[in-house]
């Protein structure tokens, strides 16, 4: 039975200072929008913009593929260096986990997409912060978004006392 059929959308906050990750992300069938602007993006970079898979190691890319986008424009080779490297690794592992866990059922993964969308502040500088946080927000984003939480009711019960950290 097919556990994924509309497009998924997820969220998460981890961490604090500047190695804080924030991550959201869509899940997809191949053949949806999520297709569609997987191949856009990866296909039409733009300065201190570079869409990128995700990779447990060079050559291995995670199943489902999954493409990260940056939120910030990188602004030096170190910002980029933790996109291309703790990001990167961080985010496969948690997609793997998900699939591996069966939060993502394993045979529905090739026929999944997962956009990423990272937050990697220009301060940010402790690779092993970077690759932790990613790691927890992605698989948390994952789980929240394969599970439709949160669910309209709670959002409605936290629209008025709801504390953004960085409003």
């Amino acid at each position: 039975m097919t556990k994924i059929v509309n497009s998924l959308v997820g969220e998460a906050l981890v961490g604090e200072g500047p190695e804080v990750a924030h991550i959201d992300l869509v899940i997809g069938r191949k053949g949806s929008a999520v297709e569609t602007a997987f191949m856009n993006s990866l296909a039409m970079p733009r300065q201190g913009h570079s869409p990128l898979l995700a990779v447990l190691e060079p050559n291995v890319t995670p199943k489902p593929a999954t493409l990260l986008v940056n939120k910030v424009t990188m602004k030096n080779v170190a910002q980029a260096s933790l996109m291309f490297g703790p990001a990167q690794a961080s985010i496969a592992k948690a997609v793997m986990d998900s699939v591996d866990e069966g939060v993502i059922p394993k045979e529905e993964a090739e026929d999944l997409l997962i956009i990423v969308s990272v937050f990697i502040e220009w301060d940010a500088k402790d690779k092993d912060k970077i690759y932790e946080f990613n790691y927890e927000a992605t698989k948390l984003a994952i789980k929240r978004a394969v599970d439709g939480t949160p669910t309209v009711d709670e959002a409605l019960a936290k629209k008025d006392s709801a504390a953004h950290p960085f409003a």
